[in-house]
């Protein structure tokens, strides 16, 4: 991990504030993602934007865009909550589209179900209107930076 990350890391920690952090991440800022930490959870946010629709005659958003919103949800889950050296590698990541992204703000959550010395499996669920309603779910494995190796 970069002293530029490392640092900026610390510093949302410390904050409650991710969006310096995010703002390191390109693919990040190209769709827009929030981080906002509620406890001992994350709740990411991507806001409506239109360069994320995919079907401009429902609108929908693009499946790509969910599926990236929410594997990258996952790798920052793991780092703020792992004490991980760098962001987590992604093994394999897999989703169920449950229905269309609609244009209008989207919410995810991560839970880490296994965690091992170097291999993390992560849920998200991603919702528009309701927690209970998700638009997606899936499954990511991460392979994990153990501090002092590569």
């Amino acid at each position: 991990m970069t002293h530029r990350f490392k640092t900026r890391l610390e510093q949302a920690h410390g904050r409650g504030d991710y969006a310096a952090l995010l703002n390191l991440i390109p693919y990040a800022r190209l769709i827009g993602i929030e981080c906002t930490r509620l406890g001992d959870e994350l709740l990411f946010r991507l806001p409506a934007n239109k360069d994320n629709i995919g079907n401009p005659i429902l609108p929908a958003l693009h499946g790509g865009v969910i599926a990236g919103f929410m594997e990258l949800s996952a790798a920052l889950h793991l780092l703020v909550f792992t004490g991980a050296p760098g962001i987590p590698k992604i093994i394999d990541f897999s989703l169920d589209y449950l229905r269309a992204g609609q244009f209008r703000d989207t919410y995810a959550k991560c839970q880490v179900w296994r965690q091992g010395r170097r291999v993390a499996n992560v849920a998200i669920t991603a919702w528009q209107s309701t927690a209970a309603e998700p638009i997606a779910t899936a499954r990511a494995h991460f392979k994990i930076e153990e501090p002092g190796r590569p």
